[in-house]
């Protein structure tokens, strides 16, 4: 099978989506490995340079001076979203003689796969990470009166694709609604690593004591993230707990500078330690060491990719009660709390002064990660969907005899 997987990101770099087209991607590249196999992936050029067996990448050209690119919709995104459009027809053109049998679109890329198939006669399948017009609106509040016509537009990208590959429950709805052909939910996994690294010490880091209870926050800091919300709750109940310690790992210099002045004025500032980005290879390490793993977002649909190496690392889980959260999470597993800065405090406090009740979600919450969050359950779940779309576009028996062949890419 010939697939051109296009991904509108910056890649290859340690957040949510590009982690994710790496799974993908990966997992593709070992099951297309015969020489009548062909994987192309076409990202960004920004991020770094890696090898994955099977994968040949493709860099955009044209927008070299565009740097930082950050997660969601952005003018930057834009403007690499256009060269990004003339890469992918270059693609599909240069290959028109023994042409792609399949457009793996992630995100707005799915548009550009549209185009492809009315071009190129090549179906696509969608992958959905999140509602483009929700995002677009969410972003520009200047956007809200069109967003019927944007919502229309995703409408036609569902409709138009062989199947719709939605992150979370929420998104199979939309997906649902939007007339979807065939609905295969692929959740994002746990990144939580078995090795633990010498070199990470999250208490001498922050200068806590043994007996601290660190609450920790992972991810980056865009407002709907709802980062504001969990410092102004921390700050709320610090004076009561006086053991208690917020670290928070990630963010653009830009963000965490925000963050710092908002709390320079705070009697318990020095409790509160903004950390700045740390290598995904050490996540597992860094959320090991904490007693507490906050996910305080205020917006969206779709479930932080964090959530899930959380339940992961067996500890306790407070997370605001919104479906971004409620289609993976519940009250056996984590605290679900009112996404308002005293109500995040107070659950804080909860799980603070109830250590027997922290080390239960915990529990909990590692017996349910491994039951359905793992990179096997993931490749399982990827590898049904392909056999599907083999079979659909009558490939599977050109499948079976490539499986005979030698693979080109151990």
């Amino acid at each position: 099978m010939k697939v051109l997987l296009l991904a509108p990101q910056p890649f290859y770099q340690e957040r949510g989506t590009p982690i994710a087209v790496r799974l993908a991607a990966e997992a593709l590249g070992a099951r297309y490995c015969s020489n009548q196999d062909r994987l192309d992936l076409l990202v960004y050029h920004e991020g770094e340079d890696i090898q994955m067996p099977g994968v040949s990448i493709h860099r955009i050209s044209g927008c070299e001076k565009i740097r930082n690119i950050s997660p969601g919709i952005s003018l930057k995104k834009i403007i690499c979203d256009f060269y990004f459009l003339i890469a992918a027809i270059k693609l599909a053109w240069r290959h028109r003689k023994n042409q792609y049998d399949l457009v793996h679109a992630v995100e707005e890329s799915v548009f550009i796969a549209m185009l492809i198939r009315l071009f190129f006669r090549v179906p696509y399948i969608y992958d959905m990470d999140s509602s483009i017009a929700l995002q677009a609106t969410e972003k520009w509040q200047i956007l809200r009166p069109i967003y019927p016509a944007l919502a229309w537009f995703e409408k036609l990208g569902v409709q138009f694709s062989r199947a719709v590959v939605p992150v979370c429950d929420a998104l199979a709805v939309l997906a649902d609604k939007h007339g979807s052909k065939h609905t295969h939910i692929l959740r994002d996994v746990s990144l939580m690593s078995s090795d633990v690294s010498s070199e990470v010490k999250l208490r001498s880091e922050i200068g806590a004591d043994a007996d601290d209870v660190i609450i920790l926050y992972v991810g980056n800091l865009e407002p709907y993230q709802g980062v504001d919300l969990l410092v102004e709750g921390f700050l709320g109940i610090a004076e009561n707990s006086p053991k208690a310690r917020l670290a928070i790992i990630g963010g653009s210099e830009a963000h965490r500078e925000e963050i710092s002045k908002k709390i320079a004025d705070s009697r318990f500032t020095s409790r509160v330690h903004i950390m700045g980005p740390r290598p995904v290879g050490l996540l597992g390490d860094y959320l090991s060491q904490a007693e507490i793993l906050a996910s305080p977002r205020s917006k969206g649909n779709n479930t932080p990719m964090k959530i899930y190496s959380y339940l992961h690392a067996g500890k306790a889980i407070l997370a605001t009660e919104l479906p971004t959260h409620t289609q993976v999470l519940n009250h056996e597993v984590s605290l679900l709390v009112p996404p308002r800065a005293s109500e995040i405090g107070e659950g804080i406090k909860q799980l603070i002064d109830n250590p027997l009740f922290r080390k239960k979600l915990g529990k909990n919450a590692f017996q349910y990660a491994e039951e359905n969050f793992t990179i096997q359950v993931f490749t399982s779940r990827l590898n049904e969907l392909y056999s599907k779309m083999e079979t659909e576009l009558g490939l599977r028996n050109k499948r079976e005899e490539n499986d005979q062949a030698p693979p080109r890419c151990q």
